[in-house]
């Protein structure tokens, strides 16, 4: 592992220690999923959009927003779909046995399954593994 790998893992495993316990199943900041955004939109516009506050839905005990009322519509109708895989904890963390924080941008849609990462150099890291 280079040093770029080992700093990144380094921040990772801090970020694990810094996390806060979640309501629900899927990694939150202040009370809402994935960072408050829409998980349907990485499937739809290959991007991260922000939700909207007014345009929840609740699932496994988490909140989620939404960018549009169709976008809720679509992740009420299956939400098993356009949940985060790993809870929506960085997956090359997840896949090492401990849970980090993401960074929204840096995610991958593969085989209709969205999985975060905690940054661009982790995300390379995790896609070569």
């Amino acid at each position: 592992m280079n040093a770029k790998i080992r700093s990144a893992v380094a921040g990772m495993a801090l970020s694990a220690m810094a996390l806060g316990s979640s309501a629900g199943e899927f990694n939150e900041s202040n009370g809402i999923a994935i960072k408050g955004y829409d998980p349907v939109a990485f499937f739809k516009d290959n991007k991260p959009v922000r939700g909207k506050d007014d345009l929840r839905f609740e699932y496994r005990g988490s909140t989620f927003v939404f960018a549009n009322a169709e976008n809720r519509a679509a992740f009420g109708a299956n939400p098993e779909k356009y949940s985060p895989q790993y809870g929506g904890y960085c997956a090359f963390g997840t896949a090492r046995g401990y849970k980090a924080d993401i960074d929204p941008s840096t995610f991958t849609v593969i085989d209709g399954r969205l999985y975060l990462n905690y940054n661009a150099q982790v995300q390379r890291e995790w896609a070569a593994d």
